[in-house]
C-alpha cells in the first residue's frame, strides 16, 4: 500500500512549466564567477578572464543564452 498520490505526481509531470515562472535572472548583477559556474566550467583565473570579456561584451544577457 502506498501513501504517495501517484496520480497528482503524474499530472505535474504532464504539464509543461509556464514560460512566466522560467527564468533566470534574479535581479542582481551577474558576476564572472556566476556565468563560469553556469557554464559548467571552474573557477580558475583563465575561466573568470573569459567571462569578464563575455559580459563586457554581451551584458548580463550572457547569462541567459548559457543557461537552458
Amino acid at each position: 500500500m502506498s501513501t504517495s498520490q501517484p496520480d497528482a505526481f503524474r499530472q505535474s509531470e504532464d504539464r509543461a512549466t509556464p514560460d512566466s515562472l522560467l527564468h533566470t535572472r534574479t535581479g542582481n548583477e551577474v558576476s564572472p564567477e556566476d556565468l563560469v559556474l553556469a557554464s559548467g566550467k571552474d573557477l580558475t583565473p583563465q575561466n573568470i578572464e573569459w567571462a569578464r570579456r563575455k559580459l563586457a561584451e554581451e551584458g548580463p544577457s550572457a547569462m541567459e543564452k548559457i543557461l537552458p
